[in-house]
């Protein structure tokens, strides 16, 4: 049995690969190979997006799904996969098709039948959501929403200057499709087959402070995968906030997941398909 060596960390939503920064250099000085995708259209910086959402505003579930899974077919081996926010949720459907040899998901977005909706995490998106419109835009938050839904353990100076590294508007039909996937018929672009027992083993890394996807969302997600027959772990960081991937202690939580993955990971030499 080989060891990964490679790792694919999947962003979120309101960020670009950017996020991933400090994780990427991370992983790089321990010798392996890493992979920040963006979703389709992102291959251009922060504030090129910022001056042009138009491809945030274009982008569906099953294009971002689309885009990722086309990217993991390139790779001579399966990665570990990392997703915060919503990549933590598009990584558990590309998991479900046999992408991964160990997944975690950080503050990750829910999958489909998830039904879990804090207070905080509708006050979080309510920006995007309050109004049917956005549904064919690209939807911003300002500092101050940002500061409650991203990073509201950290100080107003840390807070402004992660806004103004990291923020990008976010899809508001996926936003939109996502709160109403529970609520239609058949299987939407977030649907995963929580009884496969083929997934490689996935752990949940909340943040006992995050006010968009707090603990309980992570919680229900982790316990819907209960009796598939395969390795499905929860743990959370106390006093950590949405964006523990940047801010103070980010490295504890990077360590932990990059050890937690390589002692499960289910490796094989081989490509994905």
């Amino acid at each position: 049995m080989s060891t990964p060596d490679t790792i694919v960390l999947i962003h979120g939503f309101w960020v670009t690969p950017r996020s991933w920064e400090h994780w990427k250099a991370r992983y790089e000085a321990k010798g392996y190979t890493v992979h920040t995708p963006g979703y389709p259209g992102f291959d251009v910086e922060v504030e090129a997006l910022r001056a042009d959402p138009k491809p945030i505003a274009d982008l569906s579930i099953e294009s971002i799904v689309g885009h990722l899974e086309t990217f993991l077919d390139t790779l001579d081996t399966k990665p570990i996969l990392m997703g915060h926010s919503a990549g933590g949720s598009f990584m558990q459907v590309v998991m479900d098709h046999g992408y991964g040899c160990a997944g975690v998901a950080l503050n990750s977005a829910p999958t489909e039948g998830i039904r879990v909706t804090p207070w905080t995490q509708l006050h979080s998106v309510f920006p995007a959501l309050k109004n049917p419109l956005n549904h064919h835009r690209a939807v911003g938050l300002d500092p101050q929403q940002w500061k409650y839904a991203f990073t509201n353990t950290y100080t107003d100076e840390e807070s402004l200057a992660f806004y103004e590294r990291y923020h990008v508007p976010a899809s508001g039909r996926v936003l939109f499709d996502s709160v109403l996937a529970n609520y239609q018929p058949g299987h939407q672009g977030a649907w995963v087959d929580f009884a496969n027992p083929d997934r490689a083993p996935l752990l949940f890394l909340s943040g006992s402070e995050d006010h968009i996807m707090p603990e309980a969302v992570q919680a229900s997600n982790a316990k819907h995968y209960k009796g598939a027959g395969t390795v499905t772990e929860h743990e959370t960081y106390d006093g950590r906030p949405h964006l523990m991937v940047a801010g103070p202690g980010w490295e504890e939580i990077a360590d932990r997941a990059l050890d937690w993955a390589l002692a499960r990971a289910s490796w094989t030499a081989t490509t994905v398909l």
